[in-house]
């Protein structure tokens, strides 16, 4: 267990310091000790924070949130994960379209809480990153998904989230729709200002919000091995 603790904590260093190799190294070898996927998608997450604490600073680029992007990503491709991930459900409980406002080319959040929604039954359309608002309304329109996910990491996205529901509300979809606006920068201040339903600072809060908001629904989820 000890081991496994240090082990934890050498996998959020490596993240922060964009060490591709170490940390799918260590990754699969925490897998094979038994540590838990979604366990393992947290201390991504808080190597991801800390990168991107870095790049608020000036010390990271935009090239090292890229780079952070891409370990994220090779991660969930490992074997575990990616079978922890892709279990299968015979109905779907509810429609999620996330994306990352306009301004903002992060997406690591995004990922992680897009996996965490799938795991949970959800059905994810995701639009990308620096989306324009306009796309946002569009996309509302074409797929009718039950909740809208403003995802963003940087400080001033906040306006571009009160942006994007001031557009869904001129389009007349403001009733038609939940949203959810995901940063480790929000508050519920922030919250009221976007104008959004809720927010989360963690995609495992932002997955469990949703899951609420359809079960008061009457959703309900069915796995396809139940």
């Amino acid at each position: 267990m000890e081991d496994l603790k240090k082990m934890e904590g050498t996998i959020i260093d490596l993240v922060e310091q964009l060490d591709e190799e170490g940390v799918i190294s260590l990754a699969s070898q925490a897998l094979d000790a038994g540590i838990q996927p979604l366990r393992l998608l947290e201390l991504i997450d808080e190597g991801m924070n800390r990168v991107g604490q870095l790049y608020e600073s000036k010390e990271y680029f935009i090239a090292d949130l890229i780079m952070a992007g891409l370990i994220f990503k090779d991660v969930l491709k490992l074997e575990k994960m990616a079978a922890h991930f892709q279990r299968s459900y015979s109905k779907r409980i509810g429609k999620i379209l996330i994306g990352t406002v306009k301004g903002d080319i992060h997406d690591i959040g995004k990922e992680i809480f897009r996996s965490m929604a799938e795991a949970n039954g959800f059905e994810v359309i995701d639009i990308g990153v620096d989306v324009p608002k306009e796309l946002f309304v569009s996309r509302v329109v074409e797929n009718k998904p039950d909740i809208l996910g403003l995802s963003g990491v940087l400080t001033n996205t906040i306006e571009a989230m009160r942006e994007v529901v001031e557009a869904i509300t001129r389009a007349g979809l403001r009733d038609s729709v939940r949203i959810i606006a995901g940063g480790n920068h929000l508050t519920e201040d922030a919250c009221r200002f976007i104008g959004a339903d809720s927010y989360a600072n963690d995609a495992s809060s932002g997955v469990k919000r949703c899951r609420d908001w359809i079960g008061s629904a009457g959703g309900k989820e069915v796995r396809a091995d139940d």
